[in-house]
């Protein structure tokens, strides 16, 4: 039957119990009282060669949940345990009942300060991991734990527990066209004006105006006169005729080239 780790008694049959995290190696220190509240600094832990260290235990964080026999819900409860790696003998616990139950030291990231607890007294004792990733792992599964319990519920952004995130409200705006609107449209660059109210005595004249716009003058100047008919093209025979005419007319003579016909017109 399995126990509650803090307190030794025996857990409902209906209990779960759940293995987070382990490391199989911890250095565990007994750290000087805190004076200043920024923090720990693990290097006091480690200084003289190690000298305030008592111990190298195994960790093992250890989720419980117990359902409740009336309703859906269940208590989860979340405990860091520190054990011997031998023979598994509990060398202290931590209930995770709050964030500050661990804290990590100011000036590295595989030291922690942990709170525990047994026969109803309190020690806060140092704990270094030897490897970086592993002191990652732990965080992390912390992280988990927090969620689960609720430690995160206000979330990280500043707002106070229950304070429920502020939402903007959509303004809806009704862009339909009320009975009686019209709509004008402006078109950019063309520089005109709205034009008045025309009579129709005014729309009359301009439509004569528009068309008493007269001809151009016709051959002779006769304003008025009909536009003159073009005369049919020439046919192939005239075509051919005013051609051998034009050779004719334009061929030149020897002597219009500068050859003399006389004594020395042809060659002996």
């Amino acid at each position: 039957m399995n126990a509650d780790p803090v307190t030794g008694q025996p857990l409902p049959p209906n209990a779960i119990q759940r293995i987070l995290f382990i490391a199989p190696k911890v250095h565990i220190y007994q750290i000087p009282p805190l004076t200043s509240t920024k923090g720990y600094q693990a290097s006091t832990w480690t200084a003289d060669n190690n000298k305030r260290q008592i111990f190298t235990a195994r960790l093992r964080i250890l989720e419980t949940s117990i359902p409740s026999p009336n309703s859906e819900s269940e208590t989860v409860t979340t405990t860091l345990l520190l054990e011997d790696a031998g023979t598994g003998q509990l060398f202290a616990a931590a209930p995770y009942t709050s964030p500050n139950t661990v804290e990590q030291a100011l000036d590295s990231s595989r030291f922690f300060a942990i709170t525990v607890m047994g026969d109803g007294r309190k020690a806060i004792l140092g704990m270094g991991f030897e490897e970086r990733s592993e002191a990652f792992d732990f965080s992390i599964a912390l992280q988990d734990a927090r969620r689960v319990l609720g430690m995160e519920a206000s979330g990280a952004a500043g707002r106070k527990p229950g304070e429920k995130k502020k939402e903007v409200e959509e303004v809806k705006r009704d862009f339909s066209l009320k009975e009686g609107e019209t709509i004008t449209v402006n078109f950019g660059g063309r520089g005109r004006r709205p034009r008045p109210e025309e009579s129709p005595n005014t729309k009359q004249s301009e439509h004569d105006a528009l068309f008493s716009i007269k001809p151009p003058p016709g051959p002779g100047g006769n304003a008025g006169g009909a536009m003159p008919f073009l005369p049919p093209p020439p046919s192939a025979k005239s075509v051919k005729e005013e051609r051998r005419r034009s050779r004719q007319t334009f061929e030149q003579k020897p002597e219009d080239l500068g050859f003399d016909d006389g004594e020395f017109g042809e060659f002996q």
